[in-house]
Parts: C-alpha cells; structure tokens; sequence
C-alpha cells in the first residue's frame, strides 16, 4: 500500500505565524517561538518531532495488532535538545518513548514486533540520517522492552 502523495498548504498569517491547510483534514496555526515570533502555535521543529513520534507509534501497533495482538492504550513522549552546529541551530537528536498499554507477556511475538517496527516508519527512516533517532519501548508495568 503506497502512501498518498502529500499536499499541504501553507498561508502567511503575519510575521511567522502560518496557517496550515491540510484538506479535508482541517487547519493549524503555527509559529516560530520568541523572539522571532510570538510562539502562537507549534513550531517547525516541535511537528517534525511530533511526526517522528506519530508514526513510531503507529507503526508499533501497526506491527502488534499485525500478530492479533491488543497494543491497549499507546502513547508516546517525545523530547530533543537543538544544538549549534556550523554556527546554526540543527535538531540533532530525538528520543523517543512508546508506552504500550499492556504487559508485554500478554503480547504475542513480541520479540518479534520489538526488532522489526522501526524499520517500516517513513517518516523516521527519512530523518535518521541526519538525526540520532533513539526509540525506548515500555510496557503497561514500566518495563523496557527493547536496548
């Protein structure tokens, strides 16, 4: 199954601020924050962290319900420091925390699910060469599954 190809438009509102047309989908408003905008809204970086982070968890239980399995209430935190290098501002590393809503023993081939998801995010994979990605996995109980 082909992604869709992707159309999304963006329109000045002022200064930095800009409202994003997704389609059918909606709008959003965002912005850079202070002190060149005004910080009303998420800004660039804030949504390329958030995609990284969406589609890890998607394709987390994309993987688990693959097996039958039940992935229970995901969610995920997503955090990065950016950092100068060259003398501009690069994101250069994402961490990345999925918390399934079960324990892992009542997950079936897990193992399995733990050593393959990553490789079927787009979105991730499009990044990682230029950002370190690091991905943790926890169960409903706050054990790590994956190192």
């Amino acid at each position: 199954m082909a992604n869709p190809a992707i159309d999304i438009k963006l329109h000045l509102i002022e200064n930095y601020k800009f409202e994003i047309d997704f389609g059918e989908f909606g709008q959003m408003v965002t912005d850079e924050h202070e002190p060149v905008g005004h910080g009303e809204g998420p800004g660039p970086s804030q949504l390329l962290a958030t995609a990284v982070a969406n589609c890890l968890a998607a394709s987390l239980m994309f993987a688990i319900r693959k097996f039958k399995g039940d992935p229970g209430q995901v969610w995920a935190r997503v955090s990065g420091d950016p950092e100068r290098v060259d003398g501009r501002w690069r994101i250069t590393n994402l961490a990345v925390e999925l918390h399934l809503g079960q324990p892992a023993a009542s997950i079936d081939k897990l193992e399995r699910v733990l050593e393959q998801f990553e490789d079927f995010c787009v979105v991730t994979q499009s990044v990682r060469s230029g950002i370190d990605v690091a991905v943790t996995v926890l169960d409903s109980d706050g054990q790590v599954l994956n190192t």
